[in-house]
């Protein structure tokens, strides 16, 4: 694992630089989900700065105030300060505070949901000392935690002993498309989307690939054999973040095998609609699924017309390729499995390719159209791919994306369909354009030529700065 472990980050590195360079006390709250790098952006942040980093772990309370205990008084070589006995950690840290005065000190405690989930009373222990002591020295503390759910309630919501405290917050996401290649130096631009439909931008999944393995002997060795990292991933993930993992499977399962719609989910798990309603929800705010309308639908034609899918990659894979073949998994046929996928996985780096080019930032330095919407548009059996609207200047650019490689007439003939297509959105008087992405377009200079937008891997190339093969 130690091949990359730290890649981009710009944005987050800035936000803790502008807090540590105020010279006042700062309470900042960062967290993300499992395998995001958070830890590894703390301690690449305070790495030239004194500091202290502490892990709670699943340990009793008392245990983990122990632990924190000795790492404040090794910070500050004093061995009596690690032998005086400190009832809670609000003296604790308060003690701590009078011992460095006006020195600016980073203290990170990691994990801090276990603290919460062992000993509930911490949240108001922390709070009394901020309150007292720390909000008046020059500390910098981070609390981070993996817990989304937990940290979004426990510590950022209002109910909280803690909510209004914070001087910061950072909801850590996923490295942005155009980075993975510095996990995976030499692969091609179309072998760098294959492994983002199944990574994403997760480090610690970009991790697992081995550049020195083609894209399918990765696949094979290291997500679908029993035993590896990817192959468990998902279930520990869910078991870990969620009460009742059997139900939230039982949905991202009837997604997986393309029901989309509420009812359709519904009927497919045989739960209660209220608690399929509550579980949607919760999968929605961790990220896992999303529920798309289409792009000009108003508020009313919203609440009927959404449609779920799984968002993240590594778990919509996990769910369509692993999950229902585990029997000749199990019995480690990893690659006999694979080949029998292709023709399946082809179809689904369909849709996977649509969504990487419906992320604001590929969208933006492809094709450098200025949006105030992004999305898809449906409506019976017409769909247009993505639709960028400009709602101030009234523009609107339509865009069809196929994983494909297609020959100058038929990409001619996508763009003129596309263009009919166009005419049942409903936008009169406004600038329209039309695009295309694929994998390869035959005579795509000549289109352009001719008007239309176009864009293959090629242009993708040109943006992540990478040579065609290794």
């Amino acid at each position: 694992m130690s091949r990359q472990k730290f890649v981009n980050r710009k944005s987050e590195l800035e936000f803790l630089k502008r807090a540590y360079n105020s010279e006042r006390a700062e309470f900042l709250v960062v967290y993300g989900r499992r395998r995001i790098g958070k830890t590894e952006l703390l301690l690449h942040f305070a790495r030239d700065k004194p500091h202290i980093y502490f892990l709670a772990t699943e340990k009793p309370y008392r245990d983990n105030l122990k632990e924190l205990q000795r790492l404040l008084a090794e910070f500050l070589e004093d061995e009596l300060f690690g032998k005086v006995i400190f009832d809670d950690i609000d003296e604790l840290l308060m003690a701590f505070a009078d011992r460095i005065g006006d020195e600016r000190v980073i203290l990170i405690l990691d994990e801090f949901p276990l603290l919460v989930e062992h000993y509930r009373p911490v949240l108001s222990l922390l709070q009394k000392a901020w309150e007292l002591k720390l909000s008046k020295t020059k500390i910098m503390l981070i609390l981070c935690g993996s817990s989304v759910s937990a940290m979004e309630t426990d510590v950022l919501g209002y109910r909280s002993p803690l909510y209004g405290r914070r001087t910061g917050q950072w909801r850590l996401t996923e490295i942005p498309f155009f980075h993975i290649g510095e996990f995976l130096p030499g692969y091609t631009i179309e072998e760098l989307v294959k492994v983002w439909s199944i990574t994403g931008g997760i480090p610690a999944y970009l991790l697992q690939f081995s550049p020195d393995k083609s894209f399918d002997e990765n696949v094979v060795q290291n997500v679908l054999s029993k035993g590896t990292f990817l192959y468990e991933e998902a279930e520990f993930l869910l078991r870990e973040e969620l009460r009742e993992p059997a139900n939230y499977f039982a949905i991202l399962q009837a997604i997986a095998s393309g029901r989309s719609k509420f009812g359709e989910i519904v009927g497919t798990t045989g739960l209660d609609k209220s608690l399929v309603s509550k579980y949607l929800s919760v999968l929605q705010r961790l990220g896992i699924v999303e529920r798309e309308v289409p792009i000009t639908a108003s508020i009313k034609e919203a609440s009927k017309r959404g449609l779920y899918s799984i968002a993240d990659n590594y778990f919509a894979f996990w769910f369509r390729y692993v999950l229902p073949n585990k029997s000749y998994l199990e019995a480690g046929l990893a690659e006999e499995v694979w080949k029998r996928s292709a023709e399946d996985f082809n179809t689904y780096m369909g849709s996977v390719f649509e969504r990487l080019v419906r992320t604001p930032e590929v969208f933006f330095k492809l094709m450098g159209f200025r949006f105030t919407k992004l999305g898809r548009w449906w409506h019976k059996s017409e769909e247009i791919d993505l639709l960028a609207l400009n709602e101030r200047e009234k523009k609107a650019l339509f865009v069809e994306v196929k994983w494909k490689e297609l020959k100058e007439r038929e990409a001619k003939g996508i763009l003129k369909d596309l263009e009919r297509k166009s005419e049942l959105v409903g936008l009169d008087n406004w600038e329209k354009s039309y695009g295309l992405i694929a994998k390869r377009i035959e005579g795509k200079e000549r289109l352009r030529d001719e008007g239309w937008l176009v864009w293959d891997l090629k242009d993708f190339e040109r943006l992540i700065g990478k040579n065609d093969k290794k």
